[in-house]
């Protein structure tokens, strides 16, 4: 990966992260059992990109997909719109 992809995947998941962390999220379809799993899985991939670390795609890719732990998440606490855009945003980063 690139470094400009890097930097696009960390704002991506920095943003997630505070998706994540909004006290009214509904994780009970995620498959996270509830916020600190799901902070804890993301802040690791984004200690790992900070660093320099190349993280394994399909794991990311699991996050993003239709009916992964992020959008089943997003729907279930309201923010699916804003997921939808974020989603766009890391195919768009993948594919740099």
């Amino acid at each position: 990966m690139t470094r400009h992809t890097d930097d696009n995947l960390l704002a991506i998941l920095r943003e997630v992260r505070c998706l994540i962390a909004r006290p009214e999220n509904d994780f009970s379809w995620s498959g996270w059992i509830d916020e600190t799993a799901a902070l804890g899985e993301i802040d690791a991939l984004i200690a790992g990109i900070a660093s320099g670390q190349i993280p394994e795609l399909a794991s990311l890719k699991v996050l993003f997909a239709p009916t992964g732990p992020i959008q089943e998440l997003s729907v279930s606490s309201g923010w699916g719109n804003e997921y939808l855009a974020l989603a766009d945003r890391f195919d768009a980063a993948l594919s740099d």
